[in-house]
């Protein structure tokens, strides 16, 4: 299939399936209970970083955390220097009290320093000559100190190889926006984005050409947005919603995108 034939039909589906109400059940739900983007930018990083294992238990997780927070997340980190906000029973497959403690930790210090993460993401982005990627190391070196050795990352880096799907979707969340994105941070722009890539989207764009690549790490990341820049230059991840929409909403197959291009 060509590109216009291909774009004509991503365009149907975003139409069709980009819509609020078709959001719930994803962690993205959590954050169009809160206005202020001091906030949302808060609760954004928590339900992404906690965004993998099945769907029922990441909304029940991140509830369970953003119940400790108060009505307004931001109000309370910049006010609160305590290591021990999440309860100890706390635990998401790999994730611990003591890793959500630590990551809440260390946004409750951003916040005392930078007054938000999205100003400390730009002076990340200005000491790293505007590379997102280093940037983006940072951002995460930031976030993770003090975790113990061993212990599941929350906030994945570029620097580490792999796709980093939740800290690209945390973004994509902040930076678009529509009808299920967010966005309130003005630092990138959704050209800047890379679409977020688990097995699920690598399969995809692997049935759509976009990749042949094997595995699902950064490398393949770049080259599925490179391919969906192609179709939509200036907004890369557009259609990353409707997309992952497929073997979740009946209608949709998977098994039709490899008819689209065959």
């Amino acid at each position: 299939m060509n590109n216009e034939k291909l774009k004509a039909f991503l365009e149907g589906l975003y139409y069709t399936y980009q819509r609020k109400e078709l959001i719930n059940p994803d962690p993205l739900y959590f954050l169009y209970k809160y206005k202020d983007v001091r906030d949302l930018e808060i609760v954004g990083l928590v339900a992404s970083s906690l965004a993998y294992g099945r769907v029922a238990q990441i909304m029940k997780s991140v509830e369970k955390v953003l119940s400790c927070l108060t009505e307004s997340p931001h109000e309370f980190l910049i006010s609160n220097e305590k290591f021990n906000i999440v309860p100890e029973n706390f635990k998401h497959r790999f994730t611990t009290a003591d890793d959500m403690n630590n990551l809440l930790f260390n946004i409750s210090k951003i916040l005392r320093e930078n007054e938000t993460l999205e100003n400390f993401f730009e002076n990340c982005m200005k000491t790293s000559n505007k590379n997102i990627f280093a940037a983006l190391d940072k951002f995460s070196d930031k976030l993770s100190k003090n975790k113990k050795d061993g212990a599941f990352s929350l906030v994945t880096a570029p620097k580490d190889g792999s796709a980093c799907k939740r800290i690209f979707l945390y973004l994509k969340w902040l930076v678009r926006h529509d009808d299920v994105d967010p966005g309130g941070w003005k630092v990138l722009r959704p050209s800047d984005l890379i679409v977020p890539t688990d097995t699920h989207m690598h399969n995809i764009a692997a049935r759509l050409g976009f990749t042949k690549r094997k595995n699902a790490d950064l490398r393949t990341a770049i080259e599925i947005t490179e391919g969906f820049k192609k179709i939509c230059h200036e907004d890369p991840a557009k259609y990353d919603f409707v997309l992952t929409r497929f073997g979740i909403r009946a209608g949709l197959n998977v098994d039709e995108l490899s008819d689209l291009i065959s």
